[in-house]
This record gives C-alpha cells, structure tokens and sequence, in this order.
C-alpha cells in the first residue's frame, strides 16, 4: 500500500489508523505522518466529546439531543479523508490545529 491509501485508512477507526500505523512505519513520508496525528487527535476528541455527553445525557434526559451534535465529528472525518486522498496537509477544521505539532511520538518510527 502506499502512504497515501494509508493515510486515508488512518481514518477509519481507530483500528484503521493502528493499520496504517503498523504497515507504513517502514516507509512513513509527510503525508502519512501529518494524518496520522490528524486522526490520532480527532479520534481522541470524539471519544473525550462522547463520553461527556454521554454523562451529561444521563444526569439531565432532556439534554439527550446533544447527542446531535457527534454528527459533526463523522463530517470532520469526512473532511480529513478527502484531504488525505487529495495529498493535502491542510488541518481537519475546528480541531485539527491542535494536533500539527502534537503527537510527535507518530513521527519517531
């Protein structure tokens, strides 16, 4: 595979992005590394995000429509597939920012 089939998987789950990890730890460019830390961290940030709503939905029922807002996560998703698949190094929006210069235990294989 090359690195950008595997940056576009990274995506995918966070099995996906142990994949890519895995297989492209040999031969790893920019690219590869740049979304791997992109997914790493949104990965992150939606489980953080879910399990505090998931909380907050069962301390207060009625705010159980927050839920709505995860769906904002598959389209940032979305957004870093199409990314990666066009070879861009551009930031996944609202978040993406956070993670450039953040897990650089990725870029150490």
């Amino acid at each position: 595979m090359n690195n950008k089939s595997l940056a576009i998987i990274s995506y995918i789950t966070i099995i996906g992005w142990l994949i890519a990890y895995l297989i492209g730890k040999d031969k790893a460019d920019a690219l590869l590394k740049y979304h791997l830390r992109q997914s790493l961290g949104l990965a992150i940030v939606n489980i953080i995000f879910g399990v505090a709503l998931n909380i907050i939905a069962f301390a207060v029922p009625s705010l159980s429509f927050l839920g709505l807002i995860g769906y904002v996560f598959i389209v940032l998703w979305i957004m870093g597939i199409i990314n990666a698949a066009n070879g861009a190094l551009k930031p996944v929006p609202l978040i993406g920012k956070m993670f450039e210069e953040k897990y650089s235990s990725v870029d150490k294989y």
